[in-house]
């Protein structure tokens, strides 16, 4: 029983090992909206979760997010781009963490830490663009190296 135990695990591990690419995550899934996510960071994946699509809308929605810290956060940066049939249309960057101002209450997080946060997010948008679309997303640190990173595939057919 044992040693059919431990073959199995070993067998989890080298499929994982062999995996080239994250799975496909779902964000969120109603009538008009959609969104899914992939980790980009070949050597990490996260999880995020919402309760429900239409909350997006609304301007603070209720998140739960994951993951264990690769590298420490000292200053962090936020770097999006809006992806649309393959070419990019809009790109955002921000500071998020830096000397002077946190914006963030994990900013500080050592290498190792785990990092968790259950509660309200406020986008500061009016609404999410309709159609459908990538939004990629990259987190840095002080050293220019990824903390994070996914692509969301966003469906949105919500009429405004």
């Amino acid at each position: 029983m044992k040693t059919s135990n431990a073959l199995l695990f070993i067998l989890v591990l080298l499929y994982i090992n062999a995996s080239t690419e994250w799975p496909t995550h779902t964000v969120c899934k109603e009538d008009n909206l959609e969104i899914y996510y992939k980790s980009c960071d070949p050597q990490q994946d996260f999880a995020l979760s919402i309760d429900h699509c239409s909350d997006i809308a609304t301007h603070t929605f209720d998140v739960r997010a994951a993951m264990v810290l690769r590298h420490s956060i000292k200053e962090l940066y936020v770097k999006l781009d809006m992806i649309i049939n393959g070419k990019t249309v809009l790109t955002y960057s921000e500071t998020l963490c830096g000397p002077g101002h946190s914006k963030l209450i994990f900013c500080g997080k050592k290498k190792g830490e785990h990092l968790y946060y259950e509660g309200p997010v406020t986008l500061g948008i009016k609404e999410i663009p309709q159609g459908d679309y990538t939004l990629s997303a990259k987190l840095t640190n002080q050293d220019h190296v990824t903390v994070a990173c996914a692509d969301f595939t966003v469906k949105n057919y919500l009429d405004y």
